[in-house]
């Protein structure tokens, strides 16, 4: 161990500092704790709230679109599909249609969204129809023709409908009668409740073969748009614009960063001031780190002297102050990113603070700590430390000892 190394270890361990000086050392090497831990929970909880959106948002919605720029439709989607189906890249490509009707049950109706799908498709590739809380995923007809239905768990809460009972889904594309334009309304069978673990779907959307959706629509066999997942999500903007060069004329593409840029830019710019605000607390532990070096280099005065006129260096006087600032913020910042990390590993694991789904989409605060996270938050700390010695060692390395031991 070096010269200065094992004197700033003496004087940190030294039981005969004055306890005022080791009182403001213990609090900033507490105050680096907390603001690392806290900076560590903060940026763990903000990546997990982006992460678990983002993950629960792609399970039940496509990460590009193919959409036609007119509003008929995609009449010959079946052969689009076969032409954009070797496109490099792409996992899977779904048929759907949209639609908004008026779902009523037992003289209780909600608007919803209505979204016709290929049920072997939407099976194998989508999310949303994974987790079913009752019922089941079969959309074949009942016996009496009465087609199938599945919808959302928190909407068939707020309807009070369950598997098995029958809904009226009314179109607001009618049919002309010599009344006018008169509604098109069908009735249907709830066969199951699907929970995708994502609020809005669970409470606005409801699904039906597209063969259903087409019928209810009043279209022929054609498709809203074209759904297309794929491999790696980061790749999405180079795989629309592939997509929509094979496509041709006529077509417009948008990925899942489009469909939500406002969410995800609001989470990072969450993220930077998030970090911004708590980092103020390392760095108001950085300026106790330079009230207690300074104050230890005036209680420490003839020490350094003494020191001095042995020999050692005013370099060696400067590093001693130096690696006692940032020991303590070394110190402080392993205990802040084991404290941090531990209370994020729980919160994440245990889910121990609920939220209400209705305003944030998801029903418990999420936590995904990243180790690149930790590491930055770290070196911040270390540097604030650092930063925070510079004045006291330079003001201790400018001691004269003749000045310091005239008297004694």
């Amino acid at each position: 161990m070096s010269f200065e190394w094992l004197v700033a270890l003496r004087y940190l361990r030294s039981p005969n500092r004055p306890a005022v000086l080791r009182l403001v050392t213990l609090l900033a090497a507490i105050g680096v704790t907390a603001g690392v831990t806290t900076l560590v929970i903060a940026l763990a909880m903000n990546t997990g709230f982006r992460q678990a959106i983002r993950d629960r948002l792609l399970s039940v919605t496509a990460h590009v679109n193919l959409k036609p720029a007119g509003t008929e439709g995609i009449s010959d989607y079946r052969a689009l599909m076969a032409r954009l189906s070797d496109t490099p890249g792409v996992r899977s490509i779904n048929p759907a249609v949209y639609n908004t009707v008026l779902l009523s049950s037992g003289g209780r109706a909600r608007g919803v969204v209505l979204k016709g799908v290929d049920p072997e498709l939407e099976r194998r590739n989508g999310g949303a129809l994974r987790n079913m809380a009752a019922g089941s995923d079969d959309f074949a007809p009942q016996a009496d023709g009465i087609e199938s239905l599945l919808v959302g768990r928190i909407l068939a809460d707020e309807l009070r409908i369950s598997a098995g009972d029958y809904v009226t889904l009314t179109s607001p594309q009618g049919n002309l009668t010599p009344f006018g334009m008169l509604p098109r309304s069908r009735r249907f069978r709830v066969t199951g409740v699907f929970d995708s673990g994502f609020y809005d779907y669970d409470a606005n959307w409801a699904f039906v073969t597209l063969a259903s959706a087409q019928g209810l629509a009043g279209v022929g066999d054609v498709a809203s748009l074209l759904e297309v997942r794929i491999a790696n999500l980061d790749d999405a903007n180079g795989i629309a614009s592939d997509l929509l060069r094979r496509a041709g004329k006529g077509f417009t593409v948008t990925t899942w960063m489009d469909e939500n840029e406002a969410l995800f830019r609001a989470l990072s710019l969450e993220k930077l001031v998030t970090a911004l605000f708590i980092g103020l607390i390392t760095f108001v532990a950085g300026l106790n780190i330079l009230i207690s070096l300074i104050m230890m280099v005036m209680e420490k005065t003839k020490d350094i002297a003494v020191l001095m006129s042995m020999g050692t260096r005013r370099a060696q006087v400067r590093n001693l102050f130096i690696a006692q600032g940032v020991l303590i913020g070394v110190i402080g910042t392993a205990i802040g990113l084991v404290v941090g990390y531990a209370i994020s590993y729980a919160g994440g694991h245990y889910h121990v603070l609920a939220l209400s789904p209705e305003v944030y989409s998801i029903d418990y605060v999420p936590f995904a700590p990243r180790m690149i996270d930790g590491v930055w938050v770290a070196l911040f700390a270390v540097l604030i430390s650092f930063v925070a010695t510079l004045y006291p060692s330079w003001s201790a390395a400018r001691i004269l000892p003749a000045e310091a031991l005239r008297y004694e």
